[in-house]
């Protein structure tokens, strides 16, 4: 094990420290978070032989850079984005071998995605709050990362012999999603508020909305055709899921995230699948979406599939690293 020191040069809008968020803490009254799309913070992980839960960097717009004072191994996923080492063009999606004292850039397209995750083997030195590294500023735990920086990490890659320029450095079967100029089609599945809103699901189903500048990590709240319930029958908050469709008194249409908290007596009309919620997180102001209604049968369908896409690729990196002889084989699945 050995210590390694990233200077960073540049960051984003928003550059955090993230994971895949807290367990069994809503119950105190803390919000799971975590990183928005979980799907490539999960996947950046496993390229680089990590748990799929390991902190690791999102990074929010604008641009993130960073030397490393060692050689790593690295990973950047997320949404499209233009990957430069010491200013020549790098494969996201891909563990990359990055010797010491070359520049990484990474430059994300606001216009497919707002968010790139950054991960290096090993293990970075971040505070936690409540087991997790991932941010809650209501809580007064930022976890920034700023320009001028240093991100320290302990990590038992020690390095081997090859050229940047060489072919990819493995063959993996790598679950990469699609990020579609057009409209996203985001999954729906039912809630008992649909009943109460007559006309509600067809509204929704034949609407195209879009993510207005207002959103947050609390939620993304939508412009577009909503309906309110007849009455005026108050609604007893209760907890809800990531994913939620809220509809407020305000005509808007709010998709709740993983720091939400109650309904505040609003009506759930739906929640989305969890198959959507990587694409979700990647939503950012501007972006049209357009929602499917799906059973729950379908639902868990389409999450098993791709939850067996990313245990696949985890099984296959931790083969292959196992073999460079730097990582025991499928120690780090979980």
């Amino acid at each position: 094990m050995k210590t390694v020191a990233l200077d960073i040069t540049s960051t984003g809008w928003v550059t955090t420290f993230q994971d895949l968020g807290r367990r069994d803490t809503e119950r105190r009254g803390v919000p799971t978070g975590g990183a928005a799309d979980q799907h490539s913070a999960a996947v950046a992980n496993l390229l680089v032989g990590n748990p799929r839960g390991a902190a690791l960097i999102e990074n929010l717009g604008g641009e993130l850079a960073f030397v490393p004072d060692a050689d790593v191994l690295l990973a950047v996923t997320g949404a499209p984005a233009r990957v430069t080492v010491a200013g020549s063009p790098a494969d996201g999606w891909s563990p990359l071998v990055v010797p010491a004292g070359h520049e990484v850039r990474v430059r994300g397209d606001m216009d497919q995605g707002t968010r790139t995750y950054l991960a290096v083997n090993g293990t970075p030195r971040t505070k936690t709050l409540l087991g997790s590294a991932a941010p809650d500023a209501r809580m007064g735990f930022g976890q920034a990362v700023t320009r001028g920086s240093r991100v320290l990490l302990e990590t038992e890659f020690r390095g081997f012999r090859r050229r940047l320029f060489e072919p990819p450095l493995f063959r993996l079967p790598v679950p990469v999603p699609r990020f579609d100029a057009g409209p996203w089609d985001i999954d729906v599945v039912a809630g008992h508020g649909v009943q109460a809103i007559a006309g509600i699901r067809e509204v929704i189903e034949e609407a195209t909305y879009v993510v207005t500048p207002r959103s947050n990590h609390v939620g993304l709240r939508l412009d577009g055709p909503v309906l309110h319930p007849d009455t005026d029958t108050e609604i007893v908050s209760h907890g809800v899921p990531i994913g939620a469709l809220q509809i407020p008194h305000a005509d808007e249409l709010i998709v709740l995230g993983r720091y939400r908290s109650l309904t505040a007596g609003y009506p759930i009309v739906g929640v989305a699948s969890r198959a959507s919620l990587p694409l979700l997180g990647q939503a950012g102001p501007g972006r049209r979406l357009r929602f499917r209604w799906i059973d729950r049968e379908a639902s868990l369908r389409r999450f098993a599939r791709r939850e067996a896409e990313v245990r696949a690729l985890g099984y296959a990196a931790a083969e292959a690293f196992g073999a460079l002889g730097f990582m025991e084989p499928l120690r780090h699945m979980n």
